[in-house]
């Protein structure tokens, strides 16, 4: 059932990217040349049909398989399946699902956007950037399967070492970024629904996670993996399909020499000048696109590198993939889906992004912002149908990484906060109640806070660059609490809190100079966050 599935759906993908796509790109750039309107790419009724009918599609057909699971292989659904799926996953789902986890709005939106502002370097920083924490994280799974076995949450280990007092500091730090994280997904994924169809953008918002959270109900954290392992599949398969129209195919861009050729000639007409670490002087080297020579990138480098490692060493949904697998999967797993993501944002970026810069797509700052480089650039390119394909693959992406913070919030309140304070005698029952009661109140939660966001006005790319300065700091203190059994409960907490005080007090007065001298914004808005 689940081969036959994936087949048809890699059939859809590829089918109506190669057969429709060229005449419709082509007809778009007659009509458009390069042109990208906001909101009038497709109906709004593909955006409901994405947003709802796929999602209900998927929580169909993967509640459907956890079902059969339980009738055939016997399964029992009871509060440990729920939570830790057996402790049984082998080392290609292990991979698959941290491929998947690690594939974010921002993975797709992200990536093309520092593409498209700083040419190749953007992408080569942001996939190499973030593929460190998770080859790195490997090690603390192995210690973390080695010293608990049994463990629930890396919160269960902060208690055990240091009490009551450091677990809420540090379950903090952890809910924040499973705030920060979710925060992210539906930004994203609402802005470019709200972007190709027109569809209202809180109300994208509200409804994403509604499939999601069926799914999570019904199968919990084994779920996740099934939904992992067929979105991934999905996600690379678009990917791959951009490839080949870019570099091979489509002749609006003409292929690997034309890319480069329009990349030379955008280099001339659009030069990279900002930001710049010497006045007068362009910040990519002769304001290319095709040199790895650029301010930007790798002030964008730092900053990945530094806000990534706290969303994987302070996100739960990691630490559930490591409690999740085998012993003997662990580590080989982790290494395995860092190295598969890398492929993801670099491939990506570099073919989307770059294609936006290549055929002049007109972008706003705002829509730059909003993350909408590569819907701009698949539209422009291939028509409706590369808009609905930028469409799937990130429902794709927002929709599997929102089911591992659904499963990974519920773990933290189930046990961190139930169990541990409020009825440490619960039984297997209780717990699955409580789990799955969290499910529903963080599943229909998450469309309330990115209303909340959107209200300030915060977009994806700040939220993105603004992560590490949240939760940065519990980065060290988590891993050496786990590893190194000379860390004391005054350092961990210390240089957590001390850490985030910093971040925020040097955010604040460097945006306040920045603010007052009018002097280079752009380029100290980024620089703020590379002196933490």
């Amino acid at each position: 059932m689940k081969i036959s599935l994936l087949a048809v759906l890699l059939v859809f993908v590829v089918g109506t990217g190669v057969i429709f796509a060229v005449p419709d790109a082509a007809g778009d750039v007659v009509a458009g040349k390069g042109e990208f309107r906001l909101g009038e790419v497709l109906d709004e009724s593909v955006g409901w049909f994405i947003v709802v009918g796929l999602g209900m599609i998927f929580a169909g057909v993967i509640s459907a398989e956890i079902k059969l699971e339980e009738k055939y292989l016997g399964h029992t659904q009871n509060s440990e399946w729920f939570n830790t799926a057996g402790r049984i996953i082998k080392t290609g789902l292990t991979a698959a699902a941290i491929v998947s986890a690690w594939t974010w709005a921002a993975t797709l939106l992200q990536s093309s956007t520092v593409a498209y502002l700083y040419g190749i370097s953007g992408p080569f920083w942001y996939a190499s950037g973030a593929t460190i924490q998770v080859l790195l994280f490997g090690i603390l799974a192995i210690e973390l399967k080695r010293k608990a076995p049994n463990a629930h949450t890396f919160l269960e280990i902060i208690r055990a070492r240091f009490g009551n007092g450091t677990h809420k500091i540090f379950l903090g730090f952890a809910l924040t970024c499973n705030m920060i994280v979710t925060g992210m997904l539906l930004l994203g994924g609402a802005a470019v629904v709200n972007g190709l169809t027109g569809m209202d953008i809180t109300i994208a918002a509200f409804l994403i996670p509604v499939g999601v959270m069926i799914y999570t109900l019904v199968g919990g954290l084994k779920a996740t993996f099934v939904a992992d392992y067929m979105h991934t599949v999905i996600i690379f398969t678009v990917i791959l399909t951009f490839v080949s129209m870019v570099f091979f195919i489509s002749p609006i861009t003409g292929g690997i020499e034309g890319m480069f050729d329009k990349l030379a000639e955008a280099a001339v007409l659009k030069p990279v000048l900002l930001p710049t670490f010497v006045e007068g002087t362009p910040g990519n080297a002769m304001g290319a696109y095709l040199t790895m020579a650029s301010a930007g990138g790798l002030i964008f480098g730092v900053i990945n590198i530094v806000g990534n490692f706290g969303t994987v060493f302070v996100d739960q949904a990691y630490w559930q993939r490591a409690i999740a697998a085998q012993p003997s999967s662990t580590v080989r797993g982790f290494l395995l889906g860092g190295m598969c993501w890398f492929s993801i944002p670099f491939t990506l970026a570099t073919t989307m992004g770059l294609t936006a810069v290549a055929l002049q797509v007109s972008l706003t700052p705002e829509q730059v912002q909003l993350g909408l480089t590569v819907p701009a650039a698949a539209t422009v390119l291939m028509g409706p149908v590369g808009a609905i394909m930028v469409l799937v693959m990130l429902f794709m992406a927002v929709t599997s990484a929102g089911s591992a913070e659904l499963i990974a919030v519920s773990s933290l309140i189930t046990y961190d906060v139930y169990r541990t304070y409020k009825n440490p005698n619960a039984t297997g029952k209780q717990l699955l109640k409580v789990s799955r009661t969290v499910i529903v109140i963080f599943g229909l939660g998450m469309g309330a806070l990115a209303a909340i966001l959107l209200g300030m006005g915060l977009s994806l790319g700040f939220v993105y660059l603004a992560m590490g300065i949240l939760i940065g700091s519990a980065v060290i203190p988590i891993a050496l609490t786990i590893a190194w059994s000379r860390t004391t409960r005054a350092g961990a907490v210390s240089g957590a809190l001390v850490g985030v005080v910093l971040a925020l007090i040097t955010w604040i007065l460097q945006s306040l100079v920045a603010l007052l001298t009018l002097h280079h914004l752009v380029v100290r808005s980024q620089c703020f966050m590379v002196t933490l």
